[in-house]
């Protein structure tokens, strides 16, 4: 049996001698390019198999987003998500190993999405550092605010949750935080650099300790249902990142 489905498979076979004279470069040329169709075929088959499981994952991580949102990370079971999903309930473990690991990609998936949006306040080009601060929390206040459990922070609504939950997802957070703060210490020290905030002793500390108040500004106003702890927040906010 010959293998021609590759270039160098084709070249051994032209260098062949064939014993039947009817057996010619055009035969041969036939089966090569029936083979590649064959091959073609095969390869979509397979990317067709990879893109329905990637859809399908990402159907899960959606339904659960949401869910989650309104219920919770122990408020949603297993059953009532992938019914959600419309998944078969037998598929969660071929795209997750538990539901610790399907929390942990919840959660990545939204802090590379929180990533983006955070760029488009405390990156954005067009406006001066203290500009991009306040924009960036006066979005937050906006989210937190919000009738749609969806648009609120899920940071803050699975932080107490899962802490003693789940070391993996307490990782996940920790880290995501870190970054936010981060990006919030270089946009208080951009703001001194270009005169639009009053120099600051401590820009980590700083951004630390206005992150810490919003989170527990947002906390508050779950529990209360009213918007004056994020109110208080803001003002706050005005007074510990002051103009020159």
């Amino acid at each position: 049996m010959f293998m021609l489905d590759s270039d160098a498979g084709w070249h051994r076979c032209q260098s062949m001698r064939f014993s039947t004279p009817a057996f010619s470069i055009a035969h041969i040329s036939v089966i090569k390019n029936a083979t590649l169709a064959i091959d073609d075929r095969s390869n979509e088959a397979i990317w067709g198999v990879m893109e329905q499981q990637t859809d399908t994952r990402s159907q899960i991580l959606t339904t659960g987003r949401r869910l989650t949102a309104q219920q919770g990370y122990t408020g949603v079971g297993l059953s009532s998500l992938l019914k959600e999903a419309g998944v078969p309930k037998g598929s969660f473990y071929h795209y997750f190993a538990s539901k610790e690991a399907y929390g942990c990609a919840l959660l990545e998936e939204f802090m590379t999405e929180y990533g983006t949006r955070l760029n488009a306040s405390l990156a954005h080009p067009d406006m001066d550092a203290r500009s991009r601060v306040f924009t960036y929390f006066g979005r937050w206040r906006t989210k937190q605010l919000s009738p749609d459990p969806e648009d609120r922070c899920l940071v803050v609504k699975l932080s107490a949750e899962v802490a003693d939950l789940s070391a993996n997802m307490s990782i996940i957070l920790q880290k995501g935080v870190s970054d936010i703060v981060a990006h919030l210490a270089r946009t208080l020290e951009q703001g001194a650099e270009d005169g639009t905030i009053a120099p600051l002793e401590d820009p980590r500390a700083s951004a630390e300790m206005l992150y810490h108040m919003w989170l527990g500004a947002s906390l508050i106003a779950s529990i209360s249902h009213s918007d004056a702890p994020l109110n208080s927040a803001m003002d706050a906010t005005k007074a510990l990142v002051p103009a020159p």
